[in-house]
């Protein structure tokens, strides 16, 4: 019997996404909630930066899992969702979805090892905080 072990993101790769997503959100000004998943979708690593919104750490939470459910952007599937589109509706399922910017899959040895979710903020900066995040947990 063969086994089928698919790679997950490491916890230090989790705490290097958070880490650099807090120093980006830093940098731009603005107090962000990061969440990172692993390949099941669950909660790996977290930060709510001092003064995030309470209201965001919930949005975060569902950008990553969306993210990850998906392994595509959250902006993507947003395009996607809009009236007539193929995948409308599509946040009411799995408990709640997230469909706009902020929520970004992760890779390692070219396949999706888990997802970064953050908000906060406008959708740009937290779409440009998730990126930062993705790109250290890449590394």
């Amino acid at each position: 019997m063969t086994s089928i072990q698919a790679r997950n993101i490491s916890l230090s790769q989790a705490q290097a996404a958070v880490q650099a997503a807090v120093e980006k959100a830093a940098a731009i000004d603005t107090k962000m909630n990061i969440a990172v998943v692993d390949t099941g979708g669950n909660l790996k690593a977290f930060a709510r930066m001092d003064g995030a919104w309470l209201g965001s750490i919930d949005i975060a939470m569902k950008k990553a899992r969306t993210a990850r459910l998906f392994d595509m952007p959250t902006g993507e599937i947003g395009k996607l969702s809009q009236p007539g589109g193929p995948l409308f509706n599509i946040e009411h399922s799995n408990g709640g979805l997230i469909t706009f910017p902020g929520g970004i899959p992760i890779q390692g040895g070219g396949e999706v090892i888990g997802a970064i979710g953050v908000s906060g903020s406008a959708v740009e900066n937290d779409n440009a905080v998730a990126q930062a995040g993705v790109q250290a947990a890449s590394s």
